[in-house]
């Protein structure tokens, strides 16, 4: 990718159109609204291009039964526009609330991965636990996690 980006921390409404393009296609802005967005402990992020906003992340302060970590973060809303796929966005902004997380001095990173994403994430080192399951009206995922 071109030097001529940034990652920058973003509201959560600034996140809405590029979840909805693709995490909730067809469906209306409002399903693209998750429960804690506004806390103090969510964090969003974006990948900008020449000031477009390319791909967005979410990292929210939750803790999940399966680990025992008294801090996680878990990876919400993880989008890349279609058109800028494959070009290393997506891993940087994963990189980035990697190293955010850290800063946070959390050792755990946790989320529901869709099924057709678990190879690009464990190209970064991240690890299924347990089986699939169906998110209802979004489709088949898996629980994933990276001790960092």
């Amino acid at each position: 990718m071109k030097n001529n980006h940034s990652i920058q921390e973003i509201t959560a409404i600034r996140t809405y159109p590029v979840r909805q393009a693709v995490l909730r296609a067809g469906k209306p802005i409002e399903s693209c609204h998750f429960v804690g967005d506004e806390l103090p402990s969510t964090h969003h992020f974006g990948y900008f291009t020449a000031n477009q906003l390319l791909g967005v992340i979410s990292l929210f302060e939750a803790k999940n039964a399966t680990f025992e970590q008294q801090k996680s973060f878990q990876i919400r809303g993880m989008a890349v526009l279609e058109s800028h796929q494959k070009k290393g966005i997506g891993e940087a902004l994963v990189r980035e609330v990697e190293t955010f997380c850290k800063k946070q001095k959390t050792t755990l990173i946790w989320f529901n991965a869709r099924t057709s994403a678990v190879g690009f994430y464990k190209k970064m080192d991240y690890e299924i636990a347990g089986s699939e399951f169906e998110i209802k009206e979004v489709g088949p995922h898996f629980l994933m996690y990276k001790k960092i």
